[in-house]
């Protein structure tokens, strides 16, 4: 997640310093609405099975909380800088055209304003009809619970949104004056004509649009065109979602009525689900257990039992991600840590730095296929597939990849020495058993509590969170790590991810419902019928469209642009959603490794000293990786019982 407006907007006054109290005060309640919902989730399971006395109600306020939280939470996380965006050319615009690169995301918070005003609109008179009703959830005679307080925290929490965005536009204008002041006349029309001629396309793409006699299909062709321009030339992917779905379906329709009503209903419903607590749950164990230093300590234990093997300390990196990642769910958090605990250690062994943050790099892209994983969840929300038998396909395929990387570590020491390095094997006495057994217990236990209660048919993956959250937090607190700073910190960040990745879904269901208006999704699944390529040649289509997006998106924006186009078409094909969404979750993962974007690569990056290694250096060092990976996913491909064998 990256943020160009901060090398480009001025500094904020008093006044804006005052007034972003009141979204950080919002953001505070959000994330610690999040603490209160594992709380509640768990008290409901021990009730449940203990005592025969279910909490009524749980489903149903969790679903409502999501939905507040997400929107209370919008505005900070608007004002940190912290929506999605690709910044690749907006970042090199901000230093060599500054002012057109403030123009533009002027252009682009202004957009999102605009949207964020009809959404606000809409959700003004959905709480209105709410209050005046006395709307209510639950079963009569058993519990009810009055929906209008938690709309109204929707509302709040837009308006707060609203604001913020405005705010951050206004910087960015007012930040051209003192930039133009310093040039002469000829230059500052120079400066100028960059912004003229963008705008001049963006309002020529719009009359072609709104005066052409263009079918649903073409709409929604341009629509898609559109919307990867927004995307490449840096604009917010939630606020480019928005807007261009906006436009697509007020042009279909010919109705803007219709599109406003969409857009209202996609804010209030999309989320509305106990489904969707599982993300924040799971993002909140993931962060605790990084603080309680479960990384290092998985790494000191696979370095201990593999020293007596070649290239045993680039296994024990694969072998500590691989176990990081089973509770973590993370790349991006087991790239991070390991790029700290693993390179020097590597280095010191006698392996080239390449070599070493290649390891670290390649590896931590198990973070999003060893359930729990992130990436998975998300995919079977969007898919409608449970997301319990996804961790049980992932585990297969993730062992198959670690071992996978593990070959090729021996491999690669054993006929590569020059690209590997001469390591030496280890020296010392290494852990005895029973601090190997100490420091593998609390992580084995959360794997058996989360993954064996979803297993068993004990827990949904909402309850494995908040239980997994909380063991999270008791072994945090077990070891010392946890300060009250400390949990402030971890749960206001597990606020800011959750707003993040939910809002883009938000933003995703608007786009998916555009694209079922302009009928694309069908016209391209009687396209391929006609072509007669069959499932393998959808899916070679498909992987290659996947690693061409790596190289410059995210995988959660990835996942949420592409997957309401190709699902009817696997499901037509005859593929098994399960088995799809691991060939999708590892292609995807791809990405993380190739240039220009390689989001794993540059957090490597940015976790050593300034000068100790180039970006070149590491994307060579991931390039077996990448190879290892493509194979794998070949091998899953033809081999779909791999994924599936363990499902009941």
């Amino acid at each position: 997640m990256s943020d160009t407006t901060k090398t480009i907007a001025p500094p904020l006054d008093a006044v804006a310093r005052a007034c972003a109290a009141v979204p950080f005060g919002l953001s505070l309640i959000a994330s610690f609405t999040i603490v209160f919902m594992m709380v509640m989730i768990c008290a409901d399971i021990v009730m449940r099975f203990f005592f025969n006395l279910p909490i009524h109600g749980v489903t149903d306020v969790v679903s409502m909380l999501i939905v507040a939280c997400v929107f209370l939470q919008l505005g900070s996380t608007i004002g940190s800088g912290r929506l999605i965006r690709a910044d690749f050319l907006l970042g090199h615009w901000s230093n060599t055209r500054p002012v057109f690169a403030r123009i533009v995301d002027a252009a682009f918070h202004l957009t999102g304003a605009a949207l964020l005003a009809l959404g606000l609109a809409w959700l003004w008179r959905d709480m209105g009809k709410s209050y005046a009703s006395d709307d209510f959830t639950g079963a009569v005679g058993a519990y009810t619970i009055t929906v209008w307080p938690f709309k109204l925290g929707v509302v709040i929490g837009c308006a707060v949104a609203l604001i913020v965005t405005l705010h951050r536009a206004l910087a960015l204008l007012a930040g051209i004056a003192p930039i133009l002041a310093l040039r002469t006349g000829g230059a500052r029309l120079r400066a100028l004509l960059p912004a003229v001629v963008f705008f001049g396309i963006v309002a020529g793409f719009l009359i072609l649009n709104f005066t052409a006699n263009l079918s649903p299909v073409m709409i929604g062709v341009l629509s898609l065109v559109g919307l990867l321009a927004a995307i490449a030339t840096g604009m917010p992917i939630a606020f480019a979602l928005l807007g261009l779905s906006f436009v697509g379906v007020w042009l279909t329709r010919n109705n803007m009525l219709v599109a406003e009503n969409t857009l209202g209903i996609s804010m209030t419903s999309t989320i509305r689900s106990y489904e969707f607590g599982v993300i924040p749950l799971f993002v909140m164990m993931g962060l605790i257990l990084d603080k309680a230093d479960v990384g290092r300590d998985a790494f000191q234990v696979a370095v201990t039992l593999l020293r007596g093997v070649r290239g045993g300390l680039g296994i024990a990196t694969v072998g500590a991600n691989a176990l990081f990642a089973s509770i973590t769910g993370s790349s991006i958090a087991s790239a991070a840590v390991f790029s700290r605990i693993a390179v020097p250690s590597m280095i010191e062994g006698g392996y080239t730095k390449r070599f070493a943050v290649g390891v670290v790099a390649g590896s931590s892209v198990l973070g999003m296929l060893i359930p729990p994983s992130l990436l998975l969840i998300i995919y079977g929300l969007i898919a409608e597939a449970s997301i319990g038998k996804l961790f049980i396909a992932a585990i297969l395929p993730g062992l198959l990849l670690a071992a996978a990387f593990a070959v090729l570590n021996i491999g690669l020491a054993t006929f590569f020495p020059s690209f590997v390095g001469r390591p030496h094997k280890l020296t010392g006495p290494g852990l005895k058993p029973l601090e190997l057994l100490t420091r593998l217990l609390p992580v084995l236990s959360i794997i058996v509590l989360v993954m064996g209660g979803i297993y068993a048919g004990v827990f949904t993956p909402t309850e494995a969170g908040a239980v997994g959250a909380l063991g999270a937090f008791i072994v945090g607190g077990v070891r010392g790590k946890l300060t009250l700073a400390t949990i402030r910190n971890v749960v206001l960040e597990t606020g800011y991810i959750s707003a993040v990745i939910l809002f883009l879904i938000i933003a995703a269901s608007f786009y998916a419902r555009m694209l079922t208006l302009s009928t694309i999704p069908m016209q391209v699944t009687g396209a391929l019928a006609g072509l007669d390529i069959g499932m393998f040649g959808f899916l070679a289509i498909y992987f290659v469209i996947l690693v061409a997006l790596g190289m410059i998106l995210d995988s959660v924006s990835i996942m949420l642009i592409v997957l309401p186009i190709v699902l009817p078409i696997a499901t037509a094909l005859g593929g098994d959603p399960i088995w799809f969404g691991i060939i999708t979750v590892i292609s995807i993962e791809i990405g993380l490794l190739t240039p220009p974007l390689g989001l794993s690569v540059f957090v490597v990056k940015s976790s050593l000293p300034d000068g100790f290694i180039t970006l070149g250096e590491i994307f060579i060092g991931a390039a077996p990786f990448v190879l290892t990976m493509a194979l794998v996913v070949a091998l899953l491909m033809a081999v779909p019982q791999i994924s599936l064998a363990l499902l009941p």
